[in-house]
């Protein structure tokens, strides 16, 4: 269940695109269809759901390595979903203005609505999801559930998007420039390979199983 979850995270994917028409500086007051940005609001929600749903699904059995990480494993997702409800939030207000035909004078709104949402999103989906590598990586490192080749490329992963998301907020590069994105695709390969795994392979048998809590070094 865990693993299918996780990669039911990658659902939100195409909203890259679906949010292209949003992000235009006239959108409220210019033509098109808002079915695209509703669509990837959904898809975002679909992603929050299932974020809390994995850390909820894998914290009976990670809880026997260490409660404590499991505990703040499963906050910081329900944190991370807030974000992104929160974000959907912004951009559902910014169809709304344009719905109600609020005109030139609701530009500005719209703007800081959406700059709010890559905000959120640098907060939300950016750095959040580093600390859930850090405390999901530790419990599987030791616990050894899954390889730990697995967790190492969350470490590694997470090192890098929180040094891209601080080069972000220095403006030292830009949110949507490629080199953001290349920073985030380790995180992207570490919970994508994890789900595979999960969904493949299940837990390696280990002692946290049989409610052993000797573990080996």
């Amino acid at each position: 269940m865990a693993g299918a979850l996780y990669l039911l995270t990658f659902v939100s994917i195409p909203t890259l695109a679906l949010y292209g028409p949003v992000r235009d500086p006239n959108y409220i007051v210019g033509p098109g269809p808002d079915s695209g940005v509703l669509f990837g609001g959904i898809l975002e929600l679909i992603v929050a759901l299932a974020g809390i749903g994995t850390a909820v699904a894998l914290y009976s059995v990670v809880k026997r390595q260490n409660e404590g990480l499991a505990m703040g494993f499963v906050g910081s997702r329900v944190l991370e979903a807030s974000t992104i409800f929160a974000g959907v939030a912004c951009l559902l207000s910014v169809v709304t203005l344009r719905q109600a035909g609020a005109g030139a004078e609701a530009l500005v709104t719209g703007h800081a609505l959406v700059a709010m949402y890559d905000r959120l999103f640098l907060v939300g989906q950016s750095f959040i999801p580093a600390v859930n590598a850090l405390l999901l990586g530790s419990l599987l490192y030791q616990s050894r559930l899954v390889p730990r080749v697995l967790p190492l490329l969350g470490f590694i992963g997470a090192t890098l998007l929180v040094a891209g998301d601080i080069a972000v907020l220095f403006g030292l590069i830009g949110q949507h420039a490629p080199s953001t994105a290349l920073a985030a695709i380790p995180i992207a390969l570490w919970e994508f390979s994890l789900g595979v795994w999960l969904v493949v392979k299940g837990f390696t048998p280990s002692p946290i199983l049989s409610g052993d809590r000797e573990m080996p070094a």
